[in-house]
């Protein structure tokens, strides 16, 4: 169903929480009344039914709200299921715009109406996610996309964190000082993604920067049809990871795909440091012959040089076995702190070397299978391992580095997509570790010095 307006004002939008606490409240109600009668009752039909309200309420909002969703449907070992499969819809099945809001954003923001500007114009949106909606057109025989926004996004961004802060709060089982980094950070990104001006020089810049990687292609965006609110691209034929798998693809097909993916991160991370920091399957393309399709780069995550040689350095087996500089990077990405007992260092330090080595492991084998199920549930039982620490709950730290926030969840994004593709990737491709064994060398030369 369409939708034939977004709530903008932050009464408007604040009203529209206070409705969905009552409809929440109203289920605990329903369910404790059941389970008067069932004493077995689970708790299944209630994550459902406030999932399904929680969501809703997100999606009319859009913008930053249902950005939340988006990236909290990524966190699988923080949310029940029925959560995880509703906020997944954000990816690309929001309820799209009407009509007449999308002639209002093409009005202010070219003078014209669209079809005044294309040869053809189809109202109805192909998919719709958290920021905008895209359209198909055509102009001179050629097939277009068009990027919209959503009206109001930008200028509701930080109104709409204070909102969905208590509710972060709640899922992400963060203290305060972790959140305010954690949100502190997330409303840097909204507010770039919302500049369609900076996501056009971006996309042009690493897509001619990662034209030669086999199996990978990417669309010609137009800067004549874009503006801040609308971004014009040829339109990329193929298919979302779900509909691709319906195809029953082979194994060799799913290994091209992975190994582009792979190789597209490999190489923003380590030469670029800049990565298309938002890996999930609505901002793919997959074709049935085995070639991968790169369409947003709203979401890109400049690497500062001294996070890279430490946080990257986690990953070296060579610079892992030794526990001084383990320490030091710990300190370093604000992980521990000199405050820390003895006894409080030494549990996370734990924890946080299981970690790495866990995260670190498809880079120990020269063909690592992603389809493994039983590694990706490593991960998602560490993290929630990991996030039920007392040591960590209890702290007043805010703990990590606002770098990794971003960076964690490309890599597991990452991870994920290459689990549900089920391919197998090399991932020995690209050597980078030899920089990080030598900076590391000197640092701590010069640290003995």
């Amino acid at each position: 169903m369409e939708q034939i307006q977004i709530p903008s004002t932050k009464v408007e939008r604040a009203m529209r929480f206070v409705k969905t606490g009552v409809q929440i409240g109203g289920n605990y109600v329903k369910h404790y009344s059941r389970k008067l009668v069932n004493p077995e009752l689970s708790k299944d039909e209630l994550h459902e039914d406030n999932a399904t309200d929680v969501y809703n309420a997100l999606s009319e909002l859009k913008g930053s709200a249902l950005k939340v969703a988006q990236m909290l449907s990524m966190e699988k070992n923080v949310l029940p299921r029925q959560y995880t499969n509703k906020f997944q819809m954000a990816q690309y099945s929001a309820p799209p715009l009407s009509g007449p809001l999308i002639v209002q954003t093409f009005v202010k923001s070219f003078g014209k109406t669209p079809q005044q500007i294309f040869d053809s114009f189809e109202m109805k949106a192909s998919n719709a996610a958290s920021i905008g909606q895209v359209h198909a057109a055509s102009i001179h025989n050629k097939k277009l996309a068009i990027k919209i926004q959503y009206p109001g996004v930008a200028e509701s961004i930080k109104s709409d964190l204070k909102i969905v802060k208590p509710i972060a709060f709640r899922l992400l089982n963060m203290n305060e000082k972790e959140l305010d980094k954690y949100i502190k950070e997330v409303e840097s990104k909204l507010l770039e993604e919302t500049d369609y001006e900076l996501e056009l020089q971006r996309s042009q810049r690493i897509s001619a920067q990662c034209a030669n990687i086999e199996n990978l292609v990417f669309t010609t965006y137009y800067p004549e049809y874009s503006t801040k609110k609308v971004l014009c691209m040829d339109w990329l034929e193929g298919l979302h990871m779900d509909a691709f798998l319906q195809t029953n693809p082979s194994q060799e097909i799913k290994n091209k795909i992975g190994q582009a993916m792979w190789d597209f991160y490999d190489l923003q991370v380590h030469e670029l440091k800049a990565v298309h920091a938002d890996p999930h399957p609505g901002n793919f393309i997959m074709k049935t012959n085995g070639v991968l399709g790169v369409i947003d780069f709203g979401c890109v995550k400049e690497i500062p040089d001294d996070f890279y040689f430490n946080y990257f350095a986690l990953l070296v087996p060579e610079i892992m076995c030794d526990m001084n500089v383990i320490k030091n990077i710990m300190l370093q990405q604000q992980i521990i702190s000199n405050q820390d007992s003895d006894s409080v260092k030494d549990k996370i330090t734990d924890a946080f070397i299981r970690m790495t080595n866990l995260l670190r492991r498809p880079f120990d084998y020269e063909v690592f299978d992603f389809g493994n199920n039983s590694y990706i549930n490593e991960i998602y039982e560490m993290g929630e391992e990991v996030s039920k620490m007392k040591e960590l709950k209890e702290s007043k730290e805010g703990r990590g580095s606002q770098h990794a926030l971003y960076i964690n969840r490309t890599y597991f994004g990452l991870y994920s997509i290459l689990n549900q593709l089920g391919a197998q990737v090399k991932t020995g491709v690209r050597n980078w570790k030899q920089p990080l064994i030598q900076y590391h060398l000197q640092h701590t030369a010069h640290s003995a010095n």
